[in-house]
């Protein structure tokens, strides 16, 4: 009987038809309209991926076919971009897949999907970090500057490498911009996102002049499964509408501006991937291109240093928004499981006058500074996959299993297509997991064992819903 009532206990699960109501712990404030919300959406999808891991993934992982890579990424990322459009119009709140899993699928596992977005996107922050890092230490050389070894990458990275400190004090200023308040922070964002977007543009207007046709053979030197393990590595860079669906409880008109802004966002991004790894690949023979600022080494080449100069100075300003997104994303994860108590009530505590959770953005600040500081690229980028795509998986799977329970619920958008665009997102999200490292998996399992120590030591005796 025991084992029935637990059995019953990780099955139950938020109503959707009272989740607006004011939950306890305090709310956040709806300040953000539709183009601050695309604008969150486009800085978090663009920047590292254009920036830093399309001339990693070009060099040693697909050659020219980074773009078939970042397509198959896109088309796998667009089949959930649907679903949670759907979702953030009909549960306008924070936490994202985490919301949606717990209102769906019940309380493990929306569990487990908040557990796993909180280590996936406190790693993104610090990949992120890093790759700001790399242009920074390119533009650093230029000037003629010689910075002690110790300071500029991890330990392994290089000769004399102990901390990468420009990495970690990045991620300490995203944490202090996001306790400013939410209003403030997205002023903010939508003026960086503007300018790097038109970096982005800079760097392709002039780059097509630059063109050699020759660098493009042979399109697939790693194989054509090179090109899919590339999309497995490159897909975090494409997902930063979920993140910045979390941030649905502060749009002041949710219900139909956050299905607009995650399509509109996605829409955007993927336009100018296609169009900067057709230029990137085909201004450098992808056996040259820089792992680390593959953009600012592809213009020096073809004597263009100046521009070279401003691209890693637009990469560096336009890679904070990725940063800004996902820190955003993270912390209102947190939040919100905080309030709905499987996490303790002290972390969804908010700021007095700014309305934001101070606490856990200076806990995630902290943590982010951590990895970017001693953890290489590659590994800090492996990890943070696994956990969105299975994300993905839920949310896909979840959209259609509510479609058939409650058909008749208000939705502002529909996802089209059902059940084939969510079960799209659902295989494209399981094949690309196979493709990731075997280390990968060991470092998953281990924090899904830490997670399922702490839910039923806790959470499922201290939740809400078994509260009530």
């Amino acid at each position: 009987m025991a084992r029935f009532r637990m059995g019953e206990g990780v099955l139950r699960r938020k109503p959707i038809e009272h989740i607006e109501e004011t939950e306890s712990g305090g709310g956040l404030v709806r300040s953000l309209g539709l183009w601050q919300l695309t604008a969150i959406g486009v800085g978090g999808i663009i920047g590292a991926g254009i920036f830093t891991l399309a001339g990693t993934v070009a060099n040693g992982t697909a050659g020219p076919a980074v773009l078939i890579s970042f397509l198959i990424a896109g088309v796998a990322s667009a089949a959930a971009a649907l679903s949670y459009a759907e979702f953030a119009g009909l549960i306008p709140k924070a936490g994202s897949a985490y919301t949606y899993g717990y209102a769906v699928l019940g309380e493990l596992v929306g569990w487990f999907i908040g557990w796993d977005l909180l280590l996936e996107y406190t790693a993104i922050v610090a990949v992120v970090a890093i790759g700001i890092s790399g242009y920074f230490s390119f533009l650093v050389g230029e000037m003629g500057a010689d910075l002690p070894n110790w300071m500029l990458g991890a330990p392994g990275t290089g000769d004399g490498h102990k901390v990468d400190l420009f990495a970690a004090a990045l991620c300490l200023l995203i944490a202090y911009l996001l306790t400013l308040g939410i209003r403030n922070a997205a002023r903010f964002e939508m003026v960086v996102v503007v300018l790097k977007v038109l970096v982005v543009l800079l760097v392709i207007g002039v780059g097509v002049f630059h063109i050699n046709s020759s660098n493009y053979h042979p399109f697939f030197p790693f194989g054509v499964g090179g090109a899919f393990t590339g999309a497995a590595t490159v897909f975090f860079a494409v997902f930063g509408y979920d993140a910045m669906s979390t941030a649905a409880e502060e749009s002041k008109d949710a219900q139909r501006h956050m299905p607009k802004a995650i399509i509109y966002s996605l829409i955007i991004s993927m336009v100018l991937y296609v169009a900067a790894c057709l230029v990137l690949t085909g201004m450098q023979n992808y056996k040259d291109i820089d792992p680390e600022s593959g953009f600012s080494t592809a213009f020096k080449s073809v004597g263009l240093s100046s521009l070279a100069d401003i691209i890693a100075v637009g990469a560096i300003i336009g890679i904070l928004t990725v940063m800004f997104t996902f820190m955003l994303g993270v912390t209102r994860v947190w939040f919100s499981m905080s309030r709905d108590g499987l996490l303790p009530k002290w972390f969804a505590k908010t700021h007095p006058t700014r309305h934001v959770p101070t606490r856990v953005t200076w806990i995630v600040g902290v943590a982010s500074a951590v990895i970017a500081g001693f953890l290489p690229i590659g590994e800090a980028a492996e990890l943070t996959n696994i956990g969105i795509l299975l994300a993905f998986v839920v949310v896909c799977a979840a959209v259609i299993v509510l479609r058939y329970r409650q058909p008749d619920l208000p939705r502002t958008f529909r996802t089209p297509w059902m059940p084939f665009v969510p079960a799209l997102g659902i295989v494209f999200s399981i094949w690309l997991i196979t493709f990731l490292q075997w280390q990968t998996w060991v470092r998953f399992a281990v924090w899904f064992v830490i997670g399922l120590v702490i839910y039923f030591a806790y959470s499922y005796r201290k939740s809400e819903l078994a509260r009530r």
